[in-house]
């Protein structure tokens, strides 16, 4: 019998919401990452834009999306890529006006989309009105920003950064500014300097520029970098700043000058930080009360621990993030990963959220590898049939449902400051642009992205015959499996109501998804490199014998609608299945 030969581990959840009637637009949601510079270009600059955008918005929806967050579009000087804001009430230039924004919310709107921005709250540029008016200490800005003299070294009497901080993209957080005589801080690039939210007039100005972005129309904000947002207060007894411990095992990461060398215990998920969040939720749910809208939503990144993931849902008195961005499966799922690794990140997440509230799963996003690269690409289908068939929110980082790998790039060509602040032979470790490469919509010059004779970031892979117009056009593809996930989601009771009941074995996962109503719906993911073969009336209770194919990865040389047995099931290595339960005949 197969229980004496592979361990299976059964549980199932009864999910908050089945009791909770009809669902807000976000919940059980689609959600879907742009990077605007590499999407789609329409005036031939090189660059991704608004108006791109707007012009393939409608492919946006065919795929099955709810919700669409752009990663920054507002004014900058782009040294890190729109993440360094000097306005948040204008358009960068390069991506368009904000008339184009204003049109772009129109199109998704008519189309039955939501639109969301990406909100930089930690920092702005140093070329932000705010920073330059701190500068010249203006009584208003003058504390806006975390200032000091610095330190004496005793030993050389060299003035000297507060504290041993060190930036996100190495070396020293602190830099000395010349015209104020004082140092300030930067937890991310120099020209990226902190915001002090303990002045409250800094709280009010970013509340109103949530709401200034809601008058026109926006959806929802996802909220960048949240555990940096507060910074232990200086000691009294000292007038400074206190060092951060050094990391216990130095041989992870030995070089002193990067980020995860020290133990961020006074710069990162303080607890101040909740409040804010939960302050930011009561301005966009004061929004729609007010205004009589539909949901605004907050999506919060914060890579921090478990707990404070849950904290950021709210406290029990205040609510907080719509979504918490569930980034444990993306930080330690990989391709060494065991089937029971994907089921305990799944129960982990399931089994501790709040009352009330949706889960939700990223697996990519463009910090990271893209699935298909860190996943290996014969496991790209499979590991959508994972995302979309979960109980919960799905986040998709634009590219990876049609399997787009990492694109490469050399070091003359690196653009992302993590990486420019490496060198040629470590580059790549820190270098972002592998997943921010440009869009593959057609086998025309750069991909259909854009006609540019030189575009922001190379196109770094073959297009000719893997694009979207390519897959639109065959038979089977990546990008017509995702549209059939997406749209199992909406349509049927198992994925918006049902419960999930799992079995795991030697490089499987199979699990349930059954309501009171519809059919019931078995996924496996066979993530392992060997056959097997599944008894599911062993698996799990009052399973029919007649099971059909709903979808299937790209090489599993099943055909959808087919149907087969559910006592021996033969699943495939690296192969991902959805297949419904038949009504008895």
């Amino acid at each position: 019998m197969m229980g004496k030969t592979i361990g299976l581990l059964l549980i199932a959840f009864a999910l908050c919401q089945l009791s909770r009637g009809e669902r807000d637009w976000w919940e059980n949601g689609n959600f879907y990452q742009i990077y605007p510079r590499s999407f789609k270009d329409s005036n031939g600059d090189g660059i991704g834009d608004l108006i791109g955008i707007l012009e393939k918005l409608d492919y946006v929806k065919d795929i099955g999306m709810n919700g669409v967050w752009l990663s920054p579009i507002f004014q900058s000087p782009m040294a890190d890529f729109g993440y360094d804001i000097s306005d948040y009430t204008k358009v960068q230039p390069e991506y368009g006006t904000s008339e184009d924004l204003l049109a772009l919310i129109d199109k998704a709107h008519s189309l039955g989309l939501h639109l969301i921005l990406d909100f930089v709250p930690n920092h702005t540029s140093d070329e932000h009105e705010w920073f330059q008016r701190s500068i010249a200490n203006d009584s208003y800005y003058r504390d806006f920003y975390i200032w000091h003299d610095g330190v004496i070294n005793a030993t050389t009497g060299k003035r000297q950064p507060p504290s041993n901080w060190i930036s996100q993209f190495r070396y020293s957080a602190w830099e000395w500014n010349e015209q104020r005589q004082q140092y300030y801080l930067h937890q991310f690039g120099v020209k990226q300097p902190d915001l002090n939210y303990r002045n409250p007039n800094v709280v009010e100005e970013m509340n109103n520029v949530l709401r200034y972005w809601l008058a026109r129309g926006i959806d929802g904000f996802r909220i960048d970098a949240v555990p940096f947002l507060f910074e232990a207060d200086i000691d009294p007894a000292t007038g400074t700043y206190p060092d951060e411990p050094v990391i216990a095992d130095t041989s992870s990461c030995p070089d002193p000058d990067d980020w995860c060398h020290l133990n961020h215990i006074y710069t990162n998920s303080l607890p101040e930080i909740f409040n804010i969040v939960y302050q930011w939720r009561k301005v966009v749910d004061e929004w729609k009360r007010e205004h009589n809208t539909d949901t605004k939503v907050l999506l919060t990144e914060a890579y921090t621990s478990f707990e404070n993931l849950m904290r950021m849902y709210g406290d029990g008195v205040h609510n907080g993030s719509h979504i918490p961005f569930n980034f444990e499966m993306m930080a330690e799922l990989n391709n060494k990963s065991t089937a029971s690794d994907y089921d305990y990140y799944v129960r982990h997440w399931l089994d501790n959220m709040p009352a009330g509230v949706y889960a939700n799963w990223v697996l990519g996003n463009h910090d990271n590898p893209r699935l298909a690269s860190r996943f290996g690409a014969q496991r790209a289908d499979l590991m959508n049939i994972f995302l979309q068939t979960l109980p919960g929110i799905a986040v998709t980082y634009n590219g990876e449902e049609y399997g787009l790998e990492d694109g490469y790039v050399s070091w003359e060509e690196s653009v992302d400051p993590q990486a420019c602040n490496a060198d040629p032979s470590t580059y790549l470790k820190y270098s972002r642009d592998p997943e921010r490469t440009p869009f593959l919509w057609d086998n025309t010059k750069n991909a259909g992205f854009s006609t540019a004779d030189r575009t922001w970031l190379p196109v770094g892979q073959s297009y000719e015959t893997n694009n979207i117009e390519a897959q639109y056009a065959a038979d089977n593809s990546h990008l017509k499996i995702f549209k059939t996930l997406t749209k199992l989601r909406k349509s049927e009771p198992a994925f918006t109501d049902g419960d999930y009941k799992s079995a795991v074995g030697d490089g499987w996962l199979a699990y349930a998804r059954k309501a009171s109503s519809g059919s019931p719906h078995i996924v496996i993911v066979n993530i392992g490199d060997s056959k097997v073969t599944l008894n599911f009336n062993e698996l799990f209770d009052n399973i029919s014998a007649n099971l059909e194919v709903v979808t299937s990865s790209l090489q599993s040389g099943l055909a959808n609608g087919q149907s087969v047995d559910a006592s021996a099931f033969e699943a495939q290595p690296y192969n991902g299945y959805v297949l419904r339960v038949k009504s008895e005949e």
